[in-house]
């Protein structure tokens, strides 16, 4: 007669890892409330850099701008500007994942497809970043978002934007932004160089060159952009 083995027990079935959820890019109400603002204040494009949380890189906080020159269907920042305004984030104690990853930029009309001339100046300005986002709001509400990553083989994805409104969040502050907009915005012919080289000479005679395209801009921006750390932070940041 077999003994019966009591010990014998049914395999445990291993529960199913969750599926993460996709990145989402996300602005507090103030946030949101301000490029709206400064997106209606002409009728040309705007952009700016995105603050973050320094817990939640893809969470928006701010929206600031530099000074930059627009049209309807460009904008060329001042690379010095751009380069003094991280200096100045960095003496506030902000890490580059905070304020030098997202790039957000209006469209005056509906369209809020990036142009041939912001996949340039994205490639250009933000190719060597270890992550990076870039972010359109249309006139109409039309919005896109687009993360780029290039640890590894690389990739990049469309991603959906929200308002949060579940943290504390400050009031508006019009008069705030309008002197933001008014110091910050002007209105030019825009001058493309043929060549990067080409654009530095540009400058110098005071017309408008494409973000980035000063050659004096590759003598810093690795030392904001290379630091092999800042997407390990940028994983472990990212809430979803």
């Amino acid at each position: 007669m077999k003994s019966e083995n009591k010990n014998n027990t049914m395999p445990l079935c291993q529960p199913e890892r969750p599926i993460p959820a996709p990145p989402m890019l996300r602005f507090s109400p103030t946030a949101w409330a301000k490029l709206l603002f400064l997106r209606d204040q002409g009728d040309t494009e705007v952009t700016g850099f995105a603050i973050a949380a320094a817990e939640d890189l893809l969470l928006v906080e701010d929206i600031c701008l530099v000074p930059q020159t627009c049209m309807s269907a460009s904008v060329a920042m001042d690379d010095q500007a751009v380069a003094d305004f991280f200096d100045e984030q960095v003496d506030r104690g902000l890490k580059p994942g905070q304020f030098a990853r997202i790039w957000v930029h209006t469209h005056p009309g509906n369209w809020s497809q990036p142009s041939s001339i912001d996949e340039e100046t994205f490639w250009r300005v933000f190719g060597r970043t270890d992550w990076a986002v870039m972010f359109i709001l249309a006139r109409g509400g039309q919005n896109y978002a687009r993360l780029q990553f290039h640890v590894g083989p690389g990739g990049d994805m469309d991603i959906p934007i929200s308002v949060d409104y579940r943290r504390p969040f400050a009031a508006s502050n019009h008069q705030a932004w309008k002197e933001e907009y008014l110091a910050g915005v002007h209105q030019e012919v825009l001058v493309m160089p043929r060549e990067v080289n080409a654009a530095g000479s540009l400058a110098k005679q005071g017309h408008a060159v494409p973000f980035g395209a000063d050659a004096d801009w590759f003598d810093w921006q690795m030392e904001l952009f290379g630091d092999p750390d800042d997407f390990q932070e940028f994983q472990h940041a990212v809430k979803p």
